[in-house]
Parts: C-alpha cells; sequence; structure tokens
C-alpha cells in the first residue's frame, strides 16, 4: 500500500478545514453538524474522523488557521520604520478586517460565533483569551510608537492607550456584520477626525 505524503495529508485537512468555514460561516457553529461538513468536503466519514475527532476540534482549527492570519497582518502594521501616524496605522488595521470581512467564510464573521462560545466553553475560552491577548499587544505597541513620535500626550501609558485602541477593532466588526456599516472609508475617516496628529505638540 502507497505511503500518504504529508503534501496530500496537508492539503486534505485543509480541505476539510475549508468545508468547516463555509459551513460555519452559513450556518453558525450550532446548526452545523458533522454530517454537513462532511457533505460539504464531498469526503467520507472515515477520511473526515482521520484528521478530526469532532466538530469542537474542527471549529478550533479553523479559529487557530485564520486568526493567526489575521494577527499576522496586524503585526505588519507595526513594522513601518518611520511609524505610520496613529490614525493611519488604525485606518491599515480597519481595511485588513474589512478585507477579511468581504470573504465569503470570513473569520470576522466566525469570530463573533467564537466569542459567544468561549463563555461556556473553557478550551475555547482559553484559546480566545490568549488570541485576544496578543492581538491587544499589537496595539500597545501601536500606543508605544506614537508615543515616542509626540502623537500622545506625555506620560500616556502605552498598555491603557493600547487597550482603547484594541477595542475599537470589535466594535467595528460587530457594527459591519449585525448593521451592514458604517463602511470602511467611513469608519476611517472619524478615526483620523479622533485621533489627530500630535495633539501633545499642540
Amino acid at each position: 500500500m502507497p505511503r500518504v505524503s504529508d503534501a496530500h495529508r496537508e492539503a486534505r485537512r485543509e480541505q476539510i478545514l475549508a468545508a468547516a468555514r463555509r459551513c460555519f460561516a452559513r450556518n453558525g457553529f450550532h446548526a452545523t453538524s458533522m454530517q454537513d461538513v462532511i457533505a460539504e468536503a464531498g469526503l467520507s466519514v472515515g477520511a473526515v474522523y482521520r484528521y478530526f475527532t469532532g466538530k469542537d476540534e474542527l471549529r478550533t482549527a479553523v479559529a487557530e488557521e485564520n486568526v493567526g492570519a489575521l494577527i499576522g497582518a496586524l503585526s505588519a502594521v507595526t513594522a513601518y520604520d518611520p511609524p505610520l501616524p496613529l490614525a493611519e496605522a488604525m485606518v491599515q488595521v480597519v481595511d485588513v478586517v474589512e478585507a477579511r470581512l468581504a470573504e465569503p467564510d470570513s473569520i470576522a464573521r466566525i469570530g463573533i460565533q467564537a466569542w459567544g462560545e468561549a463563555v461556556r466553553d473553557p478550551a475555547l475560552g482559553e484559546f480566545v483569551a490568549g488570541t485576544l491577548r496578543g492581538m491587544r499587544d499589537t496595539f500597545i505597541t501601536l500606543a508605544r510608537r506614537a508615543g515616542q513620535a509626540g502623537e500622545l500626550p506625555p506620560g500616556t501609558d502605552p498598555e491603557a492607550a493600547g487597550a482603547v485602541l484594541m477595542a475599537i477593532l470589535p466594535g467595528f466588526v460587530l457594527q459591519r456584520v449585525l448593521t451592514g456599516g458604517p463602511d470602511a472609508a467611513t469608519f476611517a475617516a472619524g478615526l483620523r477626525a479622533l485621533l489627530p496628529a500630535n495633539p501633545a505638540g499642540a
């Protein structure tokens, strides 16, 4: 019997994850069954269970894969040298999320479901908490660099400012998903109005 290559296993695992993302985005976690994922993937029951023990493991794997990509994109915003003005850095963050929202199996839409599930599921709750702490570190970095550039009042605590900046992101996601607006351009205009450059030197 021929050995299955690592590339084949990875491709099959991604096929199952892609099917799960589509099902979760379309029907939600609770309304999606393993049979739904199996049918969506076009694989046998045994093939799917060879990679994932059940829906909870699939849900966490979907979150880990997609959130990892999102955090990577957000972290790139902190890598500019010299740093972007704070308002422009936040606009780029919103643009990253807007691009994700446009995807049919949007991780942002799935993420809202994961937040609710995290309250009742300790394992998922631990993963979500760790993810949010990692994202908050990105915003603390933005706040620290803004302070060093004189964009924040002297003595501003970057951890406090970063925590507030991070709260902007789920606020944007919730509004876009649940109400359909504002769009990214409108939100960006608000950010530029509320985060003027160099207030410390005004």
